[in-house]
């Protein structure tokens, strides 16, 4: 892990050594911006890191536990070759927080460090084609990326029936006013950098619609939490996606465990996700919300299935702090889902310095699980720091 970091460092270094005659464009939370000064290729880097206190008392058992750590760390590049049309994007994961792959098989008993490896092609006006890994266009919350959140953290429903990342293709649309986008995703429904010993394994479909019935967002606001861009009218953004994973075999379709039976062999199952969300923002205020349903053809309590919905608002006001509550709920299959049934309410209070370049979050969550004596108090505080 130090060789790849230390190898990604002194590239960027190189790089800026070789263009200091050329002007190298930057400022806080915009990266370094390098263009070949025979326009061949652009090129911008960045890194960013959270560090969270994560605190949890246990009303049942009346004990407290709490950790310090560097929840992410990523260093991020994107820019075009050859041509403004074909962009890519690379995105690296350095926190062991934030690698998911343990020492399983599957991921090659390696560090799984790659995120996103996409290239995006904008072939003709309004139409777009992206092949690589990335994120599949699912859950809005998902999309939204970590640095841009109005809580420390997304909610439970995303953590239980989000589609995350995998390796494909998508054909985008939008259309001339960008009030209408039309999203199809192709992948192998496994997950990212999985090295798959399933010899039945199927494809994942993904398709997903949005509209934005009064007009566009400043700043690409529907995928950013809080209205830091303080929306002078009234937006709204409705999305619906619906996903199938056939003959999946993780707990959650590209998320979760591996399901093997007595023998060893792959337990898989098609799994069907639908969502809706939508979100609206108003001179400072917001509200995100998201449903989810999930379902198998073959359930034996080796997938997580069922439904979730969370409901988010809030206000930031003109001195750059916010105020924002959340409600969560999961409704688990009674006895086929890996799920427990859950509710959590959460209070959120945020200070922007620099809008979600630097900042300080925190928070404080009562969770319970209905049917069980277990409650919890979770305190949160996080510090982000994105150049």
């Amino acid at each position: 892990m130090k060789k790849i970091c230390s190898t990604i460092l002194f590239s960027a270094f190189i790089l800026l050594h070789v263009h200091a005659q050329d002007p190298v464009s930057t400022s806080w939370g915009k990266r370094l911006n390098l263009i070949a000064k025979d326009s061949t290729f652009a090129l911008k880097f960045g890194f960013r890191f959270q560090t969270l206190y994560d605190g949890r008392y246990n009303l049942d058992t009346d004990t407290y536990e709490d950790a310090l750590l560097v929840r992410r760390s990523r260093l991020k590049f994107d820019g075009w070759a050859i041509d403004p049309s074909i962009v890519y994007k690379v995105e690296l994961a350095v926190s062991n927080r934030d690698h998911r792959s343990g020492h399983a098989s599957e991921f090659g008993n390696t560090a799984n460090i790659v995120l996103d490896a996409v290239a995006k092609w904008n072939f003709a006006k309004g139409w777009y084609v992206w092949y690589g890994q990335t994120k599949l266009p699912g859950n809005r919350e998902r999309v939204i990326s970590s640095q841009n959140l109005q809580f420390v953290d997304r909610s439970l429903v995303n953590s239980r029936f989000n589609l995350d990342r995998d390796v494909g293709i998508q054909l985008r649309h939008k259309n001339a006013t960008n009030q209408f986008r039309q999203m199809l995703a192709i992948s192998l429904g496994e997950g990212r950098n999985v090295i798959s010993r399933n010899q039945k394994n199927g494809y994942e479909i993904t398709g997903r619609l949005e509209f934005l019935p009064l007009g566009t967002f400043v700043g690409k606001g529907d995928y950013i939490g809080s209205d830091i861009q303080r929306e002078e009218t009234p937006k709204l953004s409705i999305g619906i996606t619906g996903d199938i994973n056939t003959n999946a075999i993780r707990s959650r379709g590209n998320l979760g465990g591996f399901n093997v039976d007595t023998d060893g062999e792959y337990i898989a199952s098609d799994i069907k996700s639908f969502i809706a969300d939508m979100m609206f923002k108003y001179k400072g205020m917001s509200a995100m919300s998201e449903f989810v349903s999930r379902s198998v053809d073959r359930n034996n309590n080796s997938f997580g299935t069922g439904t979730g919905f969370v409901f988010q608002a809030g206000y930031l006001m003109p001195s750059n702090w916010e105020i924002a509550g959340r409600f969560t709920t999961i409704d688990a299959d009674a006895n086929q889902s890996v799920f427990a049934d859950q509710k959590e309410y959460t209070l959120g209070v945020s200070r922007y310095i620099s809008g979600h370049d630097l900042k300080f979050q925190t928070d404080i969550s009562y969770q319970t699980f209905p049917g069980q004596t277990t409650e919890y108090l979770i305190f949160r505080f996080q510090t982000e720091f994105a150049l």
